[in-house]
């Protein structure tokens, strides 16, 4: 594969552009049709974003992939440092530009607000613990945002926003028990207040997504078809008990609770 290709890790920007096209649909249903052009450009700006963010953590963490992930470009000295710098700070920059091209203060806020963010973990925060996972939780929320405002319309897409960044801290935490024997000398959360307690924490953010969950169904927001999210919540409410034994089988049953509850969001739009 090519080696900027690598770099860019493009499957990421993919992601990214679904979860965008998946909270526009949440947002406006089928007049999503109406609103192309703005889900063209933000498509840009999700790429862009991908590949400047990507490219300046291969930059700060190039030490660290030598031995972590040696196959990546700039330890097999593809490409230099620098020109990774350079892409990345292109990167985000062209992307925080593209959202100003959407005319909608919301939009480019929700953008630069993410771009400090991303940087601020980068330099900063990725080696905080829990701060780190809360800074992770909340990028991957506003992709939701995100998606809403392209389309000019929040409302809908403010609980399952809310729902991804606290369950994605629940993961990031359970993620950070299991890696706990390679995490030496980290200021990770389980390393910081011990397995016990960093699970407890963990198994909170697991049950806050479900109990926000509930909040459409008293508002009427849906179609009887999210009632599926109480699939998603089961898994949840499981990845909040398992954790203190199983942190591996958390995080995963956790991701797959996720992707249950988008499909009942959007279903929930369809019918």
């Amino acid at each position: 594969m090519n080696r900027f290709l690598r770099l860019f890790r493009l499957g990421n920007g993919i992601m990214g552009i679904l979860g965008v096209i998946i909270g526009a649909f949440i947002a406006v249903g089928f007049d999503i049709g109406d609103h192309v052009l703005n889900l063209i450009i933000a498509g840009g700006v999700i790429l862009a974003f991908i590949i400047g963010g990507n490219s300046i953590n291969d930059y700060i963490d190039v030490e660290i992939d030598r031995t972590a992930h040696p196959e990546r470009p700039l330890p097999r000295g593809e490409i230099s440092p620098t020109t990774a710098r350079n892409i990345g700070i292109a990167g985000l920059v062209v992307s925080c530009a593209l959202s100003v091209a959407m005319l909608s203060i919301i939009v480019t806020a929700i953008v630069l607000i993410a771009a400090v963010l991303m940087i601020s973990y980068e330099l900063l925060l990725k080696q905080r613990g829990f701060i780190g996972n809360v800074v992770i939780a909340i990028l991957t929320g506003m992709i939701f945002l995100f998606g809403g405002a392209v389309v000019n319309s929040l409302e809908s897409n403010i609980i399952i926003a809310a729902m991804a960044a606290l369950v994605s801290i629940g993961r990031e935490i359970a993620k950070d028990i299991q890696d706990m024997e390679s995490d030496e000398g980290r200021k990770t959360l389980p390393m910081a207040i011990g397995k016990k307690n960093a699970a407890m924490i963990g198994a909170v953010f697991f049950i806050l997504g479900p109990v926000l969950s509930i909040w459409p169904i008293f508002d009427d927001m849906f179609g009887w078809l999210y009632y599926i999210v109480f699939i998603a919540d089961a898994l949840f409410i499981y990845s909040a008990f398992i954790i203190f034994r199983r942190a591996d089988v958390s995080q995963k049953v956790a991701k797959y609770a996720m992707f249950i509850a988008l499909i009942a969001f959007v279903l929930g739009v369809v019918w």
